[in-house]
């Protein structure tokens, strides 16, 4: 008896991001009203991180309702009919519950609905993980059309008297409309783990130890040190991994956007990639604080609003975070 022959699907030869979308929290929070639990300053803040403000949240506001708002801009920006969707992938920590996934519910919001749809979890990479699966999922036929968003809402996971990390985080959701394209679009992402490192930065509690009594609600802590290190010696590696799979050198790009963590660390990147002055680095990290997953495609969205030039030239982006994990990938601007 002859066995058929499985057929396998084929997708386009290259993705482009077609169009972003952006949602911050409402309310800009300036250093002066966080440093009395932490006994510091609005000075000793912005000489460590080069935060002034940061955006949060209303209370009644989810990160489920900033993924929603910000996927709403990119559809419509990106002349892409929503039914068209059919692949939504949200990169995030701030889901308040283990299931159902937040994309779903997106997808169905936006009116994408039946779309393939799952959130991901790889903290502050978690948007460039994105762009890698919607890029590879679509060139291999798995789907049409992808929405990826990077959504958090991390003043739910602050606690106020902490000074590793509390001062440091804000809410909102970028997203991305990422289609087939004629050229490459969606350079070959350098990604990976280091979970020997899974300590220096995470949540202080299980959700176990506090249903039991033996830990207060789970906040977001890090080992300062042992982050800042890694990020500007090992990720300035990854960088130009990222720079070698594209094909191009750095005196190529138009911008750099940097996973928006701290401003000393993204100084020092710019040192050691030795970005020419013609490169724009996104520096959203001064007035949104860091948004984790969706500090990259916020980061974008305001860079391209204020230099709209930039549209059409390469931009490298790297996230790095907890896990550890980390992702590259060069892009071509919407």
């Amino acid at each position: 008896m002859t066995r058929p022959t499985l057929q396998q699907s084929h997708g386009p030869a290259y993705t482009r991001i077609y169009a972003l979308g952006a949602a911050r929290g409402a309310n800009a929070v300036p250093n002066d009203d966080l440093v009395g639990p932490i006994d510091s300053s609005d000075e000793w803040i912005q000489q460590r991180t080069g935060i002034v403000t940061r955006t949060r949240a209303d209370a009644d506001v989810s990160a489920l309702d900033l993924a929603t708002a910000a996927a709403t801009e990119a559809i419509e920006r990106s002349g892409v009919a929503p039914e068209l969707v059919d692949l939504v992938i949200i990169a995030t920590i701030s889901n308040v519950q283990q299931t159902p996934s937040m994309a779903a519910v997106v997808a169905d919001r936006v009116g994408a609905n039946p779309a393939a749809a799952y959130d991901t979890n790889a903290a502050c990479a978690g948007y460039a993980y994105a762009v890698a699966q919607a890029d590879a999922l679509i060139r291999a036929g798995a789907a049409h059309y992808a929405l990826v968003i990077g959504a958090e809402k991390l003043s739910d996971v602050v606690d106020p008297t902490d000074r590793s990390i509390s001062f440091l985080l804000g809410d909102g959701a970028g997203a991305a409309v990422i289609g087939p394209s004629d050229t490459p679009g969606i350079a070959r992402t350098i990604w990976g783990s280091d979970g020997s490192k899974a300590g220096a930065v995470g949540m202080n509690s299980t959700l176990i130890e506090f249903r039991d009594g033996a830990a207060e609600w789970p906040t977001l802590r890090q080992e300062g040190q042992t982050v800042f290190r890694w990020a500007v010696w090992d990720m300035a590696k990854v960088a130009k991994q990222a720079l070698d799979a594209a094909g191009v050198t750095s005196a190529d790009l138009a911008a750099f956007i940097p996973h928006q963590a701290n401003m000393r660390i993204i100084d020092e990147f710019a040192k050691q990639l030795k970005l020419p002055e013609s490169v724009v680095i996104a520096r959203d990290i001064a007035t949104t604080g860091n948004t984790s997953a969706a500090s990259i495609p916020l980061a974008t969205h305001r860079l391209l609003e204020e230099h709209p030039e930039l549209s059409g030239g390469l931009a490298l982006q790297i996230g790095f975070g907890a896990g550890l994990v980390f992702g590259a990938q060069v892009v071509v601007l919407p």
